[in-house]
């Protein structure tokens, strides 16, 4: 919601440079709304709404614009204002900033950064890139164990201010070693006597420093927290990732799998800033090795040149068997690589997995061979009562167990193929999102060839196939 005005009537404020009727404006609305009104604007005008609102609201509005704005803003603002807005910024998304940003405008940030700032965005940015370290934030509060439950709660009023949560609170030692986590509402409904170290408290689960995105995302689906310790090898609590991190970093790794799927590199940046050539090279490759897939359809055709010669309404089915084949094979990756994903499936599922995709497949192929079948007899019938131009001659029936026949064994291969190549990828130690829809269908095309001409050898070598039909055309 954006308040008591409409987007349209910020809009007009903003196309009038009314700033002062904007800064009004922009006083009762959230820092999610400013960033909508915010989201398609120039960077002019988007510099200089951030110089008229209060810097904590600048800096929380600046959070919630997408990676590229604020690459293009930040190269935009003064240093008065730049400074700012980093110095709000929560520190786990100030680092995911600083990430995207070219070197040397990264260094100008940085030295707008009180010092005590500068020192978390250099201890954050000194963590390899995609692990925990980067995403996790210090603005936690963390109790001692002797502390009793009222002082705790007097704690947390003095120093909760501006804490990425306080829904959970951790218990360390004199070290920092981490104790245990704590919920507040345990907290406020303890005793006031009662020592925090003595409060109930859940398993304690914490995140390594140098864990992946992956690890990350699998142990807050796993345990279902809202938030989670970040340690050191010691045990040390360093920070902490909450649930808001987790949507960022599973959004990043649905895009890549999307892309992947769609058979080309992931990209690394979003596609309007991407440039041309670059944009060639995560393409291109794929797409090389696609064509590389397509000339090895166009072998296995030369070696059925024969066939088609004698019985040219063969080729008339051919894009229907390899698309069917193709089809299927992609459903099959599709479904594979995102249990694989959720982690649904393991590497030792496989066999169970090429059990299940084999009845499938098989039913699936029954039930559009049925369809095939069919469909040939109706056209056949049709052209004989004189409303098409051409059958399939008098041996129809054949053709049309040959469709049948060859549709239900390429949908069984490439439900096959589709189902095992992503644990074949994953026991390589690559990523299963590589096995895309365009790859698997290239390699059941040339597949689906073979299947369908062998098919029809076997079905029609005594009537359309034979030496003598070819000589009697």
């Amino acid at each position: 919601m954006l308040g008591h005005l409409l987007k349209a009537d910020y809009e007009e404020l903003i196309a009038k440079k009314d700033w002062e009727s904007l800064r009004i404006a922009f006083e009762d609305l959230d820092p999610a709304d400013i960033a909508e009104v915010l989201h398609d604007l120039p960077a002019e005008d988007s510099g200089v709404i951030f110089r008229i609102l209060p810097r904590d609201i600048a800096g929380v509005a600046f959070e919630y614009l997408p990676l590229d704005q604020q690459t293009e803003l930040v190269q935009t603002l003064g240093s008065e204002q730049l400074a700012s807005v980093l110095n709000e910024m929560a520190p786990d998304d100030r680092t995911r900033l600083f990430e995207e940003l070219p070197a040397e405008v990264t260094r100008r940030a940085l030295e707008t950064l009180k010092p005590d700032e500068l020192k978390v965005a250099r201890q954050l940015l000194g963590y390899a890139e995609g692990t925990a370290g980067r995403y996790m934030t210090p603005e936690y509060l963390a109790l001692k164990p002797s502390m009793p439950a009222a002082e705790a709660l007097g704690y947390l009023r003095a120093n909760g201010k501006g804490r990425e949560t306080l829904n959970v609170l951790y218990v360390v030692d004199e070290k920092n070693s981490l104790l245990a986590d704590l919920r507040l509402a345990d907290l406020v409904m303890a005793p006031s006597e009662a020592r925090v170290g003595e409060l109930p408290n859940r398993p304690l689960v914490s995140i390594p420093a140098t864990a992946s995105k992956d690890e990350i995302v699998s142990t807050f689906e796993k345990y279902d927290r809202v938030a989670l310790p970040v340690t050191d090898s010691r045990g040390a609590l360093l920070g902490i990732i909450t649930a808001d991190d987790v949507l960022d970093v599973q959004e990043a790794q649905a895009t890549e799998d999307i892309q992947k799927l769609g058979g080309m590199e992931a990209l690394e940046a979003p596609y309007m800033e991407i440039g041309t050539l670059e944009m060639l090279k995560k393409r291109g490759g794929w797409l090389a090795v696609l064509l590389i897939g397509g000339m090895l359809t166009a072998t296995a055709m030369g070696f059925f040149q024969d066939e088609l010669a004698r019985a040219d309404v063969l080729s008339l089915f051919l894009p229907l068997i390899i698309a069917s084949g193709g089809n299927s094979g992609s459903q099959a990756t599709s479904l594979i690589i995102r249990a694989l994903s959720l982690r649904q499936l393991e590497l030792g599922d496989w066999w169970k997995v090429a059990t299940r995709e084999a009845k499938s497949g098989l039913l699936l192929g029954v039930m559009l061979a049925s369809i095939g079948f069919v469909r040939v007899v109706i056209w056949e019938h049709l052209y004989r009562a004189g409303l098409f131009s051409r059958g399939y001659g008098e041996h129809y029936l054949l053709v049309a167990l040959t469709v049948s026949g060859s549709l239900v064994g390429v949908v069984l291969f490439g439900a096959l193929i589709g189902a095992m190549l992503p644990f074949a990828l994953r026991r390589l130690g690559l990523d299963p999102a590589a096995a895309s829809a365009p790859f698997v269908a290239t390699i059941v095309d040339v597949t689906g060839i073979v299947v369908y001409f062998t098919v029809a050898s076997v079905i029609l070598r005594t009537t359309l196939l034979a030496p003598a039909a070819a000589a009697g055309g």
